[in-house]
């Protein structure tokens, strides 16, 4: 193949026969759509199943030259790179192409060579625009491609927001710790990480983690098929990272990784607190003893688990009372998804009953009130994979949770407690106080009697509660007056307090009087002392005054006698 530069190809675009530059007819109207700029041509796969199959005849440099002028092409998926007619240049002048690209913000690469896989990574320096980068299906990668990716993370040229690496056996623990410092140099930028089927083991793992923390913008994880089962080490340190601050993962798969009960009881906390969607979908590895470190997490308060997939878990009546105990007092799983496996672990009635006294704990009312009211989608599917029907109270209480989440409390209480029972409350420390408050609560407790909620797998809707609103002001006055009968002598106890308080007033407001007519007392005596001061001044000034005259005069007597004397 004849070296051509980028001005060839400029000065030829225009006038070019596309039926003499590729194989068949379809690839050349693919190339017309490129070269006049089709708007909806915004994908483009190469080989394999995609829109341009390489074959003997195909110009690959003036295909690479169409995909990098492009300005509408924004996704690039490079099949099985295959050799053409003008052989290992034709490649070089096929990337050489997309390394012009100003559009191109995901790039997908599968069953590429080594040496294919390394040379399409380094062309990748160049697109800086570049956001998602796949890399999946079996590439034959060795260490060099890897350190070739690395190099490219590490430039932070492309601020990537996705990177899946999934199916690529050969990457294991090696590649995993070449990748680890390209994984720093993303940043912040990264949103999704994906490296499913690589192979990867407790070595892997604890790499990995270490060059997450630079990733605090990473919100979903995905480590599924896996090796994990000796993983405890690797899965405390991801659990240390998910609880950093920085960190704002919202999701994270650890789908069929073998992780046992010391595995989940090294990362739950961690993940519990930050993720919103925690996949742990298992081949009978976790037991009762696993979930039961998996049920303390998410009773926490800084449970944070809104969808909790446990498909594949032998769960079992044990299993079910150890998830029930953590969801009792759980504010955050709105979905949880169970197998069961009928295997001899099945759920029975008495694991279904844990799980209804979680979702309306019918004991007391308070108990009633502080049961779940949050999770309202269980899926239990079956070893022939179909979904099992839920006993016909939980799914009540699930449809509730779900149709009328602010109404749920209410209407569980009335449901499970016929005959309200107030005089607990009279030990509160408000006492009367509460008597609003109870009113209130029954005020709105009318709503529920209206209320109806929808079965979709029945298609039918039903009323809340049998119960109709006259029934229901029946019941409220029944309760008020247990409630006031109750109160007389809490009543007379307010009114000696109130009596003692008054008193308490009446002899301060006394005291309070003493003590000003004793201060206007003292100024008086105060204004009465300086006037006779004033007074008491004056007549020192008098006499003063006089004993100096008398002074003066005697001092003269004495001065006459004195004169007459001598003469």
């Amino acid at each position: 193949m004849e070296h051509r530069d980028y001005h060839y190809y400029e000065a030829n675009a225009a006038s070019i026969n596309l039926s003499d530059i590729t194989s068949s007819a379809e690839n050349a109207n693919t190339l017309q759509r490129l070269r006049d700029g089709d708007p909806t041509l915004s994908h483009f796969s190469l080989g394999g199943w995609g829109n341009f199959h390489v074959r003997e005849g195909d110009d690959m440099g003036w295909l690479g030259y169409f995909i990098g002028k492009s300005v509408c092409l924004l996704a690039l998926s490079i099949d099985y790179f295959l050799p053409d007619a003008d052989g290992e240049e034709g490649h070089d002048a096929f990337l050489e192409g997309i390394a012009r690209s100003q559009s191109i913000r995901h790039i997908g690469i599968m069953h590429l060579s080594n040496d294919g896989f390394t040379s399409t990574v380094r062309v990748l320096h160049s697109l800086s625009q570049l956001e998602e980068l796949d890399i999946f299906d079996d590439n034959i990668v060795g260490p060099d491609g890897w350190s070739e990716l690395r190099t490219l993370l590490e430039s932070g040229v492309c601020h990537l927001k996705q990177l899946r690496l999934s199916g690529n056996n050969y990457i294991g623990n090696e590649g995993i710790g070449i990748l680890s410092n390209g994984l720093r140099g993303i940043g912040s930028s990264l949103k999704i990480l994906e490296l499913t089927i690589n192979s990867i083991g407790n070595e892997g793992l604890l790499a990995l983690v270490a060059g997450l923390t630079n990733c605090t913008g990473l919100e979903t994880l995905d480590l599924s098929y896996n090796e994990f089962s000796l993983a405890a080490a690797g899965l405390a340190s991801l659990s240390d990272v998910l609880q950093s601050d920085e960190v704002n993962l919202k999701r994270l798969d650890l789908c069929d990784c073998h992780i046992n009960d010391e595995g989940l009881q090294a990362f739950t906390q961690g993940a519990a607190i930050h993720c919103k969607v925690l996949d742990l979908r298992e081949k009978e590895s976790i037991t009762a003893t696993g979930l039961s470190y998996l049920s303390n997490s998410i009773r926490s308060d800084s449970c944070c688990v809104e969808a909790l997939f446990l498909r594949g878990t032998r769960i079992g009546d044990d299993g079910m009372k150890v998830l029930a105990r953590g969801l009792a007092g759980n504010k955050s799983v709105r979905i949880l998804y169970l197998d069961d496996l009928d295997d001899g672990i099945s759920v029975t009635s008495a694991g279904w009953i844990a799980f209804s006294t979680a979702l309306c704990d019918t004991s007391s009312v308070n108990s009633t009130y502080l049961s779940n009211h949050t999770i309202c989608k269980v899926r239990l599917v079956g070893g022939d994979g179909e979904i099992i029907s839920l006993p016909q109270d939980i799914s009540l209480y699930l449809q509730l949770n779900e149709q009328h989440p602010q109404y749920a409390a209410e209407c569980k209480i009335l449901m499970s407690h016929p005959n309200l029972d107030m005089t607990p409350f009279l030990q509160w420390k408000w006492k009367l106080k509460f008597l609003p408050l109870a009113v209130a609560w029954f005020e709105r407790a009318k709503q529920c009697t209206s209320l109806t909620i929808h079965d979709e797998d029945l298609d039918s809707t039903r009323r809340v509660l049998d119960e109709s609103s006259d029934a229901l002001q029946s019941r409220t006055l029944s309760a008020m007056y247990e409630f006031v009968r109750g109160m007389p002598m809490e009543v007379m106890k307010s009114r000696e307090e109130l009596i003692l308080i008054a008193m308490a007033e009446e002899e301060i407001k006394m005291l309070h009087e003493d003590v000003e007519q004793r201060i206007t007392q003292l100024e008086e005596e105060n204004e009465r002392l300086k006037e006779e001061n004033k007074r008491l001044s004056g007549i020192v000034m008098c006499v003063a005054n006089v004993a100096f005259a008398v002074f003066l005069f005697l001092a003269v007597v004495e001065s006459m006698r004195s004169s007459s004397l001598y003469l």
